[in-house]
């Protein structure tokens, strides 16, 4: 009898520790989360402004929920803004807390009791304390009227060249960029070549040409003795470009005898032979390897001076021609495109921000 007792007193003892056991561990738990809620006024006037701040301690590892509030924590008494929750990290980041915070108001004067705020932390609920709040009507003085005062009458204020200088240079500068704009986006359109002008001084006369090509070959005695036939190439070709002017036939491109046979019909004989031994001297100094005395050489460029002297057109002493422009037309390049078109987009910026400025100063002033 005794045995079995025993046998019942240890099984009751074990299901009672078990029992405090629980207890114990939803009490631990509990201990681990808290939630505390506090108001920083506990008194406002009417339409005045107060501000709950709940605070939720926590592990780290939790779910929570905090209350969600839709206009009013309770009739009377409502919600103007919710701040976000703030997280700080506690114990070596083993905890949280988290602390959100709410501003009310009330336009109704009364006593009124706030109930506590309900948290779920890994879906079990923990509360704070209530509240209480105590909401004050205006005080009015209606022994003395006399301090209070209607509404003013409305007062016209005159405007002034500051108030509207920055709108007048706005427009002023969106009219100018504007024109710019048109300009630049025409020329772009049309694309039309531009000109250049181009000055170009008056060209000697034939005779003063060869004259002075000669008097250069004259001044290098060296080319006469060392190199007889640079000598005579570059004096036959000072004749043949005077020639080509002077009678307008290609002298350049026919040889010694149809140049002496062409001029055969324009002068008389005697300065042709003089000129055509000169050719003939020429010739078979390329072509022969003729080596001339250095009489022979004078002789032959006296020669050509004479021929020019003898056939030279004069200009009339009083004639003098001033320098003649020539306008060129050259295509638009792609470059010069490219740069028309950033100009035309940077104008149009500027026009935009010039009128945003002009309507934004308008709407400041007169509405």
């Amino acid at each position: 009898m005794k045995l079995v007792l025993l046998q019942k007193s240890g099984k009751y003892i074990k299901t009672g520790i078990f029992l405090l056991s629980l207890l114990l561990c939803r009490s631990y738990a509990q201990a681990q989360v808290s939630v505390e809620a506090t108001i920083d006024s506990l008194q406002i006037l009417i339409g005045e402004q107060a501000k709950i701040k709940l605070e939720v301690s926590m592990d780290a590892n939790s779910n929570f929920q905090l209350p969600l509030f839709h206009d009013t924590i309770i009739t009377g008494v409502e919600i103007i803004d919710v701040a976000k929750p703030d997280t700080q990290q506690l114990n070596d980041k083993k905890r949280w807390l988290v602390t959100q915070e709410y501003t009310v108001t009330s336009f109704d004067s009364a006593l009124y009791y706030l109930p506590p705020f309900q948290v779920k932390v890994d879906n079990e609920s923990y509360h704070s304390k209530a509240l209480a709040l105590k909401v004050y009507s205006v005080p009015v003085d209606t022994l003395h009227p006399d301090q209070f005062f209607g509404p003013k009458d409305i007062r016209e204020i005159p405007i002034r060249w500051e108030d509207v200088a920055s709108m007048v240079y706005a427009f002023i500068i969106m009219i100018v960029l504007g024109i710019l704009v048109a300009f630049l986006i025409i020329r772009y359109v049309d694309n039309k070549p531009i000109i250049k002008i181009i000055k170009i001084e008056p060209k000697l006369p034939p005779h003063q040409v060869a004259m002075k090509k000669i008097e250069e070959i004259k001044a290098d005695k060296k080319i006469q003795r060392e190199d007889p036939k640079l000598y005579y190439t570059e004096l036959t070709d000072a004749l043949r470009v005077y020639i080509k002017d002077r009678f307008g036939f290609n002298a350049m491109e026919m040889t010694s005898s149809e140049i002496i046979e062409r001029l055969l019909n324009e002068k008389d004989q005697k300065s042709i032979s003089d000129l055509k031994l000169l050719f003939e001297t020429s010739d078979l100094v390329k072509f022969a390897k003729h080596h001339p005395m250095m009489n022979e050489n004078d002789m032959n460029l006296v020669n050509a001076i004479d021929f020019i002297n003898q056939t030279k057109v004069e200009e009339e002493p009083n004639a003098k021609k001033g320098p003649t422009e020539i306008k060129v037309e050259e295509k638009r390049s792609k470059q010069g495109r490219i740069i028309l078109l950033c100009c035309i987009i940077s104008a149009g910026i500027g026009v935009v921000v010039a009128l945003y400025v002009a309507i934004r100063r308008i709407i400041d002033l007169f509405f």
